[in-house]
């Protein structure tokens, strides 16, 4: 459990270099052979029993463990909330946002999160970016909580902003406030 949340924390035990769990292991980019101008050599030509493993152990694992603390938490009120962290240059283009919020249809989550991170004018807010879900990054999010009905939200931190254990836990502070607000 989160302290400041009295949430618990999931999350894969390696790499999304080795296999991005936030996206459907047929997508093309599930394991990169590039990541932005990066050679993935591991990636190359994986066979697939290697394939295989990773979706196993570490893409199923994970969400296997989404859908356990679900299930344990289920009827009381649920939301899910995932947050990544983002480089502050992609392909040479600089990225001005010191944290977007990545949302689809239902924003029940990510509307007064937006009111409580605009409410603060020294932070630049992003709504899907640097990311949307059209850019195939909202695959845990549908899975659980889509059909579901649970409110959901992916939050994007610019890695410069959560660069030392202060800069950390500035932010788990202010996102922990902002989130319990916005449930």
């Amino acid at each position: 459990m989160h302290g400041k949340l009295a949430a618990p924390l999931v999350y894969p035990d390696a790499s999304r270099l080795l296999i991005d769990c936030n996206r459907p292991p047929t997508a093309p980019d599930s394991m990169p052979v590039l990541s932005e101008d990066t050679p993935i050599p591991g990636n190359r030509d994986l066979a697939e029993e290697l394939r295989a493993r990773r979706i196993r152990d570490i893409y199923d694992a994970y969400h296997a463990a989404i859908e356990a603390v679900i299930e344990a938490r289920t009827p009381a009120p649920t939301a899910l909330v995932a947050v990544h962290s983002f480089t502050p240059v992609y392909r040479g283009r600089s990225r001005p946002w010191h944290v977007g919020l990545v949302v689809a249809e239902d924003r029940r989550l990510a509307d007064p999160l937006f009111a409580a991170l605009r409410a603060d004018a020294a932070l630049v807010v992003g709504e899907n970016q640097p990311y949307a879900p059209t850019d195939g990054v909202y695959h845990t999010l549908e899975r659980h909580a889509g059909g579901r009905g649970i409110p959901a939200v992916m939050i994007e931190i610019r890695n410069d902003q959560i660069a030392t254990p202060e800069t950390q836990e500035a932010w788990a502070s202010r996102l922990a406030a902002a989130l319990a607000d916005a449930l």
